[in-house]
This record gives C-alpha cells, structure tokens and sequence, in this order.
C-alpha cells in the first residue's frame, strides 16, 4: 500500500511510461530470444558455420520445426522440418544480405510452435516439405496467433495432391475461415523488389537429375502452384509454393550441375516474398 500511495502521487505523464516499462519488461522476459543453436539433420551434420553466426542483425529468418505425420520432429528419419537444412539456409543468407539492403543474420533460428519458443522475434517464417506436417490443435492456434500479429510463412517443397490433402488439414486448423487462393503474375509479391510474371517450375535435384522438373506426376506434381492466404486487409500472410522445391535451388547454388536459371529464380522469389513482407 505505501508503493501504491506513492505511485499515486507521481505525475500522469511518468505513471504511463512507467506502465510501459514494466509491459516490455515482461513482454520481454516471456518472449526473450532463444540462443542459436544447430540440430541435427537427415541430409547434413557438421556443416560449415559462419564465422559472424553470432553476431546480431537486424533481420533473421527463422525456420520451423514441425512434428509430422510418423511422428518425427526430432532428428531421425522422418525429421522432415531438416530437409536440406542447413545449407540451403546459409546460402540463401548470405545472398539476401548481398542483394540487398537487409541486415540478414548469416544463419537460420530454428523455432517451435510447443509453447516454449519466442517465436514472435522473428517475423518470418519458412516450413518445408509441409505435405508431411501434423500440427496438433494447439500449435495451430499458436501458428494463427504468431500471423495474426504480424508473422508471415513461407512454405515450400511439397508435391502432388496427397501432399497437398496433408498440408491442408494442418492448414484448415490454422485457418478454418479462410481459404486458400491462387496469386495472380500482377500481385503485389512478385513486383516488390523484382518482376516475377514470368516463372518456371523450380525442380528439386533428383527431378533435375533425372532430366525433369517435377516429382509426382502420376498424383498431379506437374505444374507448379504458387497460392496464398490473405488476412482481412487483403495482404499475403503464408506464400505457398507447391510443386517446387526452392529449398534445393538454394542448396545447390555452389554446384555446377544444377541450372543457375533456377537457383536465380528461387533466390528472387525468396528476396520479393520477405521485402513484401517487410514492407507491409
């Protein structure tokens, strides 16, 4: 009672930013940023890390871990969150610091939708091979809250319409009052840094090396799809890319087999979603 008789006594203006110090204070005690740290994987283990990997920036790109449809999440043979992580994420870092303004940390933050993650630190969002994701209610809900304050998910790397059901029933908990929308070539996204009317399925390395870019045809993997969700202001707030594989143009940038057409493309698409993003 004498703090708050005294508290009283203090003039408006000090009793308000005092309120907001204590908000922040807790804001950031709930939400502090998780240290880096590097996981185990299904295709890499002791990969190269920067030197300035903790160094901070400005902008991080976070990436999630997801449990799926066997059960995996953690590292194992079904851990399908790893999926060409993390070299097609230190690729692709280094390249948006290069190619543009941005001040991108040099490597990636894994984040979780458990509830003992901060994932409101990092306001984009990556998923890959999503046709093997099982969100259970709880992180859908979070996964909603995380976008509905701001976030924005990019998901890649998934084929065919059994992946596409798979991704859509994590999808509908996420959303269930909105639906999914293709993007038209004269939508904002693809004009935001680049002029992207005009693309090319983006195939992962196996289809490329058995001279095709696509996988699944035979459940309808042969064209590319790039759709969205919008929130009610009509903004894209998860890009969807189905029927590519990104992830692998970005992880075999460096390889002289695989068509610099297509690492290009992917590296553009990825620098116009997330200045898209940064810009709304």
């Amino acid at each position: 009672m004498l703090f708050w008789r005294r508290f009283k006594i203090v003039p408006m203006s000090l009793r308000v930013a005092l309120v907001i110090v204590v908000l922040l204070c807790g804001w950031g005690f709930l939400f502090a940023q998780k240290p880096w740290r590097e996981y185990p994987a299904i295709e890499y283990s002791d990969f190269f890390i920067p030197p300035d990997s903790r160094v901070p920036h400005e902008w991080t790109r976070a990436r999630l871990k997801y449990p799926d449809v066997f059960g995996g999440e953690d590292f194992g043979p079904s851990a399908y969150w790893t999926m060409d992580y993390p070299r097609s994420d230190r690729h692709l870092l280094p390249g948006i610091a290069r190619l543009t303004r941005i001040d991108a940390r040099s490597v990636e933050q894994i984040v979780e939708l458990d509830g003992s993650d901060d994932i409101y630190n990092w306001p984009f969002l990556y998923a890959v091979e999503v046709g093997h994701w099982r969100l259970p209610e709880i992180q859908a809900k979070r996964l909603r809250d995380y976008i509905d304050r701001g976030g924005f998910l990019m998901v890649d790397d998934f084929h065919g319409n059994t992946e596409w059901s798979v991704f859509m029933d994590s999808l509908s908990k996420v959303f269930p009052d909105r639906g999914v929308e293709d993007l038209a070539d004269s939508n904002e996204i693809f004009h935001t840094l680049y002029d992207l009317e005009h693309r090319v399925q983006i195939p992962g390395a196996n289809a490329w090396q058995s001279g095709v870019t696509y996988e699944q045809p035979e459940d309808g993997g042969r064209d590319p799809h790039w759709r969205a969700v919008y929130n009610n202001k009509n903004r894209v707030v998860v890009a969807i890319c189905h029927d590519m594989d990104l992830g692998d143009a970005w992880e075999h940038a460096d390889d002289a087999w695989y068509s610099e057409a297509f690492t290009g493309l992917a590296y553009r698409i990825a620098i116009n979603y997330i200045v898209y993003d940064m810009s709304h």
